[in-house]
């Protein structure tokens, strides 16, 4: 495994997502090389700080691995940044992604935390209309991640998954239960122990109260 490319947004693009015009720094470039602080690459821009970026969700990386199978289902290559991550890395490696699971990329050490859930925004940026439904059955959501240590990372640099805690749920599983309208309170409590960014949790939280009335 290794790093294909490291992406990050220089500008601020304006997208018309229905009714609304949305900025917007999903569109990613590779830049070669850069740091990862605990607040995500330097030099990014995240825009939309109440659905993207924060401590729990500074990093977001996407494989070659999924792009190629997306190339082969729409017929249209992506170049690394095209889905908004940070890190391209040619593989997650052998086995589901778990919430937990940490990657240790460059110098930097990351713990997954989320799935990507796809949105308005995702699907004009692609130019797909169908493109969250898609998306999301697709269930290649790629990894949001917490830096546990930071450091210099660099495309062609060594990446390596170094294992899952004991029983954590998987990062599919998370995003299945995103959209189970009555899922069952134990999956809940049993996706609430895991190391989840804060965002997920409070969904989470609020459904597990809701389910439990």
């Amino acid at each position: 495994m290794k790093v294909e490319s490291v992406n990050a947004a220089h500008d601020i693009d304006v997208l018309r997502v229905g009714t609304r015009r949305v900025e917007t720094g999903i569109r990613k470039l590779p830049v070669g090389r850069g740091r990862i602080e605990p607040l995500g690459l330097t030099g990014d821009l995240v825009v939309d700080t109440e659905a993207h970026g924060g401590p729990d969700q500074a990093v977001y990386l996407y494989s070659r691995e999924d792009y190629d199978w997306w190339e082969r289902e729409v017929g249209e290559q992506h170049p690394p940044g095209s889905f908004g991550e940070n890190l391209t890395l040619s593989s997650f490696g052998a086995g589901e992604v778990c919430i937990g699971d940490r990657f240790r990329v460059g110098e930097a050490l990351l713990e997954v935390t989320a799935p990507r859930i796809p949105c308005g925004v995702f699907a004009t940026h692609v130019r797909r209309s169908e493109w969250v439904k898609r998306f999301a059955a697709a269930e290649r959501p790629g990894l949001y991640a917490r830096v546990l240590e930071p450091g210099e990372v660099a495309a062609g640099d060594p990446a390596e998954r170094l294992g899952s805690v004991n029983g954590s749920p998987t990062v599919v599983e998370l995003m299945r239960v995103w959209y189970e309208a009555n899922a069952a309170p134990e999956r809940l409590e049993r996706l609430l122990q895991a190391p989840l960014a804060e965002r997920a949790r409070a969904v989470l939280e609020t459904r597990l109260a809701k389910a439990l009335r």
